[in-house]
């Protein structure tokens, strides 16, 4: 089978594994996710995964607590959902390794690059957790930062709600336009909401592309590994 990509990064939202409750974990969803991750698995894809935790905390978003205290505890939220993630993958019998950027050894294996990219050469999923392992930064910039380091053919930035990249909340003003094709100055100067600028940033100055795409169909995974144009593909044109 003719695949467009061999090596992926999928970044998945911690409100996608929420679903609509809007916080905490659906199985339904999670489990749906890993079957869909199973099938890529079996076409001969390497899988590595950055889960976020905003469905349990957002750093950024405390106001009246110290910012750094506040992004360690969102990056406890990201492993618990790499967890829930690895879990249900193991149980559809897919090998799967959570990698944290800070050690608990107890439960998961430090992040370590040549283990991770024996992991995937073995046709093992990789979750990166835990962030970067520093405050300030997003797991959004986590996407990006171990795309770069595993040399990923792309990341597949999940969202929640939107199908793609738009020039404005198509949630709120139906004018909007939908664009199929950005570079990735486009999406800096515009200020387009789809990762932060340190994370577009990391991904121009390595040329990784970024494919952004609605999780509500899960199958969409499938579709763009076998080159399918759905989304917003994100590169140097």
């Amino acid at each position: 089978m003719d695949l467009k990509y061999k090596r992926i990064i999928l970044k998945v939202s911690g409100e996608a594994l929420s679903g609509n409750a809007g916080h905490g974990i659906d199985a339904k969803i999670v489990n749906r996710i890993s079957n869909v991750i199973k099938n890529i698995i079996e076409m001969g894809v390497e899988v590595a995964i950055v889960v976020g935790g905003g469905n349990f905390w957002r750093g950024a978003s405390a106001t009246e607590m110290d910012r750094t205290t506040s992004d360690y505890m969102g990056m406890l939220g990201t492993i618990i959902n790499s967890l829930a993630l690895q879990d249900a993958l193991e149980k559809i019998g897919v090998e799967t390794r959570v990698q944290t950027a800070i050690e608990m050894r107890q439960i998961a294996e430090p992040y370590i690059r040549r283990r991770a990219v024996r992991h995937l050469e073995k046709g093992r999923v990789v979750i990166f957790s835990g962030g970067s392992g520093n405050p300030y930064f997003s797991t959004d910039t986590t996407a990006a930062l171990r795309a770069a380091e595993i040399n990923a053919d792309i990341i597949l930035l999940a969202k929640n709600g939107v199908d793609g990249v738009y020039s404005d909340d198509p949630n709120k003003n139906p004018n909007s336009i939908k664009y199929h094709e950005l570079k990735y100055i486009d999406v800096l100067n515009k200020g387009l909401k789809i990762m932060d600028s340190t994370a577009t940033s990391l991904c121009m100055d390595n040329k990784i592309p970024i494919l952004v795409f609605g999780i509500e169909n899960t199958e969409n995974i499938e579709k763009i590994i076998k080159g399918d144009d759905i989304g917003t593909i994100i590169k140097e044109v």
